[in-house]
């Protein structure tokens, strides 16, 4: 999967995923830096029709100590962590302003993919 995040404060964007989530990364040219992601799934769901979006969230094992960490690296969140039933949840705050659900899952996880395989 390869997933853009687009922004208008690239370079605060790019540091924030270097340096605060430690993303590891290699700079495709230009410093356009591509970022390894950690374990990935994907879901679908419902929703009503004039309202579809999608959206990008980050998983963890252990949101208090997760966010904990992060705030140790300079990370803002919005509001406290909620449980939402399938998940403890919380929003962080990105360098541009929007946020970026982090969570905890209560749910059955995906199986990885090992290794690299084209669709």
């Amino acid at each position: 999967m390869h997933a853009v995040v687009y922004t208008t404060k690239t370079d605060e964007m790019r540091a924030f995923f270097r340096d605060v989530l430690r993303f590891p990364c290699v700079d495709a040219g230009g410093g356009r830096l591509m970022f390894a992601l950690p374990r990935s799934e994907m879901a679908t769901h419902p929703i009503e029709p004039g309202h579809e979006h999608h959206e990008l969230s980050l998983q963890c094992d252990d949101i208090a100590a997760t966010v904990a960490e992060l705030r140790a690296r300079g990370a803002a969140f919005s509001g406290d962590v909620t449980d939402r039933g399938w998940g403890l949840t919380i929003q962080m705050v990105l360098p541009d302003l929007t946020q970026l659900m982090l969570y905890e899952p209560r749910h059955a996880l995906a199986p990885q993919q090992s290794g690299s395989r084209a669709v």
